[in-house]
């Protein structure tokens, strides 16, 4: 008999659970479901894909009946995580018949007042599409027994607490309170004791962050030519491949979109912005292989599960580390081969190394594919990014094959001046060795600088310049 049996749950809870071929809970559903089966609050701490889900939903289900008045409602940080989190009760309700609605923004606000009037039983929303139906009088919170916050951490970084807060205020008959997160800033414990008295604190051990085992790759590019490196990526993608690219904001989720399409590269682009159906359309598209290249925010991906995903790539660094590594992990599914590649500007390169030593990653720094070779042209051309190579001061180090013994400083430095005919504060300091001399010219006339020198012997000798990265 398995743990499920034993707890002699709902009938349609445990067909529905058999039928999922679930035997063994996870370790919070474990410690979580039989204490929230007894009514008591739940604090609980665990990562994405521990099945928290079920440690709050089976509880809730089992104390819901179909009555038409909500009895629960669950808080979620985004409107792709309110529909999984209503997907996945459904499926955990059986033929137990509850109504469970989604409550979230970027939809038609009247269908969804007109799906409420109806009558519900379970409602899962975002915060602030709940605090618009409330308002509007369609739906009723004083009536609500279970309050559920899911990933609470989430809520607190998206600025949500006040919103939650408001709700909280306007359920004074709430008899249970089950809140769930992945860490827990001073922040998050303030709510707890706000909302709990005698709160039942559960940890799961598996608090470590799985580590995909995906080819990791860094290209030390200037922001100017990542869609250079981009356009690479995608030349080498394979037929049956899909992409996923990450960018930290929403303007840049469009620009990337744009530009590859201005590029003849189609891809699809999916964040906070987009009305929902574009949004669920667009994923769908995805998800069936239709589209194969997806550039997304952090949030707007949350909660998205493709198995044909072979890159993903770092377009942006995320502030987060932990983000970095749930990033990578959408690839290398199912037995396939991944690749992860992170797109990384001298702004970034602390970024990248803090990710590195957290996780203990290899993330080597290599260049970017070659094109495949009946390609013969980049779809997006290599543009000078003098900026990306040039110290604080905007100066750039250009190597020359000159030592000292052929050339003195002063010697050299009056020549550049007077050869690229600019002024003498464009040259900064010059350092020479037996073999090679270093000089450093200001961006706004290192590009002609190189040419003039490229063009024009020195006492008879090529100089042969090279930039040297920083």
């Amino acid at each position: 008999m398995s743990i499920f049996e034993k707890w002699n749950l709902d009938s349609n809870i445990s067909e529905a659970i058999k039928s999922r071929g679930w035997t063994h809970p996870t370790e919070i559903q474990l410690d979580s479901i039989p204490l929230a089966r007894k009514g008591k609050d739940i604090v609980g701490q665990a990562k994405t894909g521990s099945g928290k889900t079920a440690a709050f939903g089976i509880p809730i289900i089992e104390k819901c009946q179909n009555k038409g008045f909500p009895q629960s409602i669950i808080l979620c940080p985004t409107r792709e995580l309110a529909v999984q989190v209503t997907e996945e009760l459904e499926l955990l309700q059986g033929k137990k018949g509850l109504k469970i609605v989604p409550v979230y923004g970027g939809t038609d606000i009247e269908k969804q007042a007109k799906i409420l009037n109806k009558g519900c039983d379970i409602v899962v929303g975002t915060p602030g599409r709940v605090i618009d139906m409330a308002k509007k009088g369609f739906l009723e919170l004083e009536r609500i027994a279970i309050f559920c916050l899911d990933e609470a951490d989430r809520m607190l970084d998206m600025g949500f607490f006040p919103d939650i807060l408001w709700v909280i205020e306007r359920m004074p008959n709430r008899k249970q309170n089950l809140l769930f997160s992945a860490t827990f800033p001073d922040e998050v414990l303030k709510i707890t004791e706000e909302i709990m008295d005698d709160a039942e604190h559960v940890m799961s051990d598996d608090l470590e962050v799985d580590i995909p085992e995906i080819d990791l790759y860094a290209v030390r590019i200037g922001r100017g030519n990542k869609l250079w490196v981009l356009g690479r990526l995608i030349s080498n993608m394979s037929k049956d491949g899909q992409m996923l690219v990450f960018s930290n904001t929403k303007r840049m989720v469009d620009v990337i979109v744009e530009r590859l399409s201005k590029f003849q590269m189609d891809a699809i682009g999916i964040h906070g912005d987009m009305p929902q159906k574009k949004r669920e359309k667009l994923l769908s598209n995805f998800k069936s292989g239709k589209e194969k290249i997806l550039v997304a925010t952090d949030v707007a991906a949350r909660g998205l599960d493709v198995d044909g995903i072979t890159i993903v790539v770092n377009y942006d660094l995320p502030d987060d580390t932990e983000a970095f590594v749930h990033r990578i992990g959408r690839t290398g599914r199912m037995g396939r081969k991944g690749e992860a590649w992170s797109l990384v500007s001298k702004e970034d390169k602390a970024s990248l190394q803090k990710i590195s030593s957290t996780w203990g990653l290899k993330i080597p720094y290599i260049e970017p594919p070659e094109l495949p070779k009946e390609m013969h042209r980049d779809p997006v051309r290599k543009r000078d990014d003098w900026d990306e190579v040039a110290d604080p001061f905007g100066m750039v180090k250009i190597n020359l094959q000159i030592g000292e013994q052929d050339s003195t400083k002063r010697a050299l430095s009056d020549w550049l001046v007077s050869q690229a005919k600019i002024p003498e504060i464009i040259i900064g300091e010059i350092d020479q060795s037996d073999v090679n001399t270093v000089v450093e010219v200001h961006v706004a006339k290192v590009a002609y600088v190189i040419d003039v020198i490229k063009a024009r012997d020195y006492n008879g000798r090529n100089l042969k310049p090279e930039i040297i990265e920083l």
